[in-house]
């Protein structure tokens, strides 16, 4: 509800105040301090939460909306269906009778501006007033200045399934916003048994099902409420789909999903499973960098030849990086790297240890493999696997994988990004 303010949603068109009270003694407590502010007292309105999700279900959503929750009997449910109908940029205000310290907290993480314990005083109201008029101005300053931000988008690809693209795609995710500072989010489009939030130990949540099943619905608002958090810099949109449910889509609601993260992330991570590329090309028009990740066998070997094709015919804009997974130990494996190289006539560009240990605790940790392995060898790959991908992006075809598999300097390329490298240890 209170989404970063839009102008182009926010037009002439939207009321600057609308309430819906539950009993006549708090509507005749709003009249008098509407008018004071400029606002109709006719937009005081019976009814309380019902109504309100009613009406904006068919109407536009005010600047300031305030709404009575005393009839309300799981305020904090009734509240986020009030958020499926209010558009972006709307400053919620809610009161009512019930004294918990807890509801408030958990009502205004969901997005409302405050909470107004019932009976309240007309000087309350007033600075409760102000400060959501404040609330709905001060970000118009700042949107101009995020859209001119560019947007890293990376697509992690599996050559074979089981590769471990998804434990990739979870870690990178992880390191553009802890490492990098980025405000990251990570896509995980395998609807059905997609890793990306059990890797996080989250709860997926429905946003991604919702989106598919309800493209209409995609918009900045729909975006802040369906992302599940993980940290300060990283939200995960993922599902778990039931298996018997087909989730039939042209891709536009993930294409729509992509457009939508720009505005709201500085950089998106899409754990893409390969059969999308056939489906649904059209979601790798955008991406800046796709991972490849592989195991060195021959049947992966095959595939990644298959992608790097399909890559060049259908996104020559994305750089590809082949990173190899779960490598063993030397001379341990059914292709050697040479011979693996040899195949696919390309470089391998990261070789990913395999570290059974580190794996384990992420996975007992519900921690990303970068982040509990950050001091062992996988987790010093994964770091310069981000770091490249990030001086690809920002510095173009320059840092992109050489052709002659060579690896560039990185600490000479890289700059101000050094902090994101693993430091060489001394012998």
């Amino acid at each position: 509800m209170n989404a970063p303010w839009s102008p182009s949603r926010a037009g002439n068109s939207r009321e600057p105040f609308i309430a819906f009270v539950c009993d006549d003694a708090t509507a005749d407590q709003l009249r008098p301090i509407a008018v004071e502010l400029g606002w109709s007292a006719d937009k005081v309105n019976k009814g309380g939460l019902r109504n309100a999700v009613q009406t904006l279900s068919v109407s536009a959503s005010p600047s300031v909306l305030f709404v009575d929750l005393s009839e309300s009997g799981d305020p904090l449910n009734d509240i986020n269906a009030l958020a499926e109908v209010c558009e972006p940029g709307t400053v919620v205000i809610a009161a009512g009778q019930v004294n918990d310290v807890r509801l408030y907290r958990d009502l205004v993480a969901s997005g409302i501006q405050d909470y107004l314990l019932k009976p309240f005083s007309p000087d309350q109201l007033r600075d409760t007033f102000a400060q959501a008029q404040a609330a709905f101005n001060a970000p118009r300053n700042a949107e101009p200045a995020a859209a001119e931000r560019p947007h890293l988008v990376v697509a992690v690809v599996g050559a074979r399934g089981g590769v471990g693209a998804s434990t990739t795609a979870t870690s990178l995710a992880w390191l553009f916003g802890e490492k990098g500072g980025r405000s990251t989010a990570l896509l995980d489009l395998d609807v059905h048994f997609g890793t990306g939030a059990l890797a996080l130990d989250l709860e997926p949540g429905r946003g991604l099902t919702d989106a598919i099943e309800n493209p209409s619905r995609i918009d900045g608002l729909f975006i802040e409420r369906a992302m599940v958090k993980s940290n300060e810099k990283l939200a995960v949109l993922s599902a778990e789909a039931p298996i018997h449910q087909p989730m039939a889509s042209d891709g536009s609601a993930l294409f729509q999903l992509q457009e939508e993260m720009k505005a709201a992330f500085e950089c998106t991570v899409v754990d893409l499973p390969r059969h999308m590329l056939v489906q649904h090309p059209h979601l790798i028009s955008d991406i800046n960098s796709v991972v490849i990740v592989t195991e060195l066998t021959l049947a992966a070997a095959r595939d990644v030849i298959r992608l790097l094709a399909w890559l060049r015919a259908n996104a020559p804009q994305a750089v590809p990086f082949v990173v190899a997974n779960r490598v063993a130990a030397a001379g341990v494996g059914e292709l050697a790297r040479k011979d693996f190289e040899t195949s696919i006539e390309r470089k391998v560009d990261f070789v990913v240890p395999y570290d059974a240990k580190v794996a384990a605790q992420a996975a007992k940790l519900g921690k990303p493999l970068a982040e509990a392995g950050k001091g062992a060898k996988v987790g010093q790959a994964l770091q310069a696997l981000a770091a490249r991908l990030v001086a690809s992006f920002e510095d173009g075809e320059e840092n992109a994988a050489p052709e002659d598999g060579r690896k560039p300097s990185l600490l000479g390329k890289l700059g101000g990004l050094k902090a994101m490298m693993p430091k060489a240890k001394k012998n």
